[in-house]
């Protein structure tokens, strides 16, 4: 059994990839400063990742707790702008993800997978894209502070890969995570699709998150890399190609898109991780 520690397990997409790896035969610890919620199937323990010594212990073993750890998943932030004033923002997310590649880097980790961000591509894209569907092929473009953090760490990420040719830092560009009860209001959207344009109408169920997750942690990859982690559909039900149509007219489709099809391009997350999403919110909107 491989013991993986999860920060910020606590939260939106950690819930999901906490009870994931533990479903699927992980040992999981979540560090996090907020409490888990009831009867989640991990070891908790409260860590502040901003101080680098409690990180260093939290990736080798914490008194009788536990002891060694095989992978960390890196989750824990403030998970987007406007929440804490700019200056804060970055300070804390970026500090921590530096702690944690350092941390894992000194207790031997060499499989880190880290939550990087979508708002990388240029969101909300109030400058257009330079094509469709939007990938990982152009230069990062970040339009807010906590963008730029990601943006860092990314660049901190290829770094650390650097100096470890045998370690593993996979950052997941995640689109707008959801869960189950967030698909109510997927059908208001038709009536305004201006209300979703910020991230090309893109989503993804925290499941599918969970299992992108799951995806990185058992890769054979090394080196840094960054993948986008989205829904293969839409959160509309107006073909896609007629969205970038009406609201991007000046931005190319590199390929044909077809229906609903995601305008956040996830065939690099599937050639190279083998990312299968399976859930869409068409399953549950009533």
């Amino acid at each position: 059994m491989s013991r993986v520690v999860v920060t910020g397990g606590s939260g939106k997409l950690g819930r999901a990839v906490v009870t994931h790896l533990a479903e699927h035969g992980y040992d999981v610890v979540n560090v996090d400063t907020a409490p888990p919620p009831p009867g989640q199937p991990a070891r908790f323990t409260r860590v502040d990742l901003t101080d680098l010594g409690q990180v260093t212990e939290a990736l080798t073993g914490i008194d009788d707790r536990y002891d060694g750890v095989d992978a960390v998943v890196h989750l824990a932030a403030i998970p987007a702008p406007g929440l804490r004033p700019s200056g804060a923002t970055f300070a804390n997310n970026v500090l921590s993800t530096h702690h944690v590649f350092s941390a894992a880097r000194r207790a031997g980790i060499r499989n880190v997978v880290w939550a990087s961000s979508e708002t990388v591509l240029g969101l909300p894209f109030e400058t257009p894209p330079p094509y469709a569907p939007v990938d990982e092929e152009y230069t990062v473009r970040p339009e807010s502070t906590y963008s730029l953090g990601k943006a860092v760490e990314e660049e901190m990420a290829r770094h650390f890969a650097r100096w470890d040719p045998t370690a593993k830092l996979i950052g997941l560009r995640f689109s707008n995570v959801m869960e189950v009860e967030d698909y109510a209001e997927f059908p208001s959207f038709e009536q305004d699709p201006r209300r979703r344009i910020w991230n090309l109408w893109g989503y993804i169920d925290a499941r599918d998150g969970a299992l992108a997750v799951q995806r990185a942690l058992e890769s054979d990859l090394t080196g840094a890399e960054a993948f986008i982690v989205a829904s293969p559909d839409t959160v509309m039900t107006t073909p896609s190609a007629d969205l970038l149509a009406r609201y991007f007219p000046d931005v190319p489709l590199t390929r044909p898109v077809s229906g609903t099809e995601t305008l956040l391009s996830i065939d690099k997350a599937r050639s190279l991780l083998g990312f299968d999403p399976s859930h869409t919110w068409r399953n549950h909107a009533g």
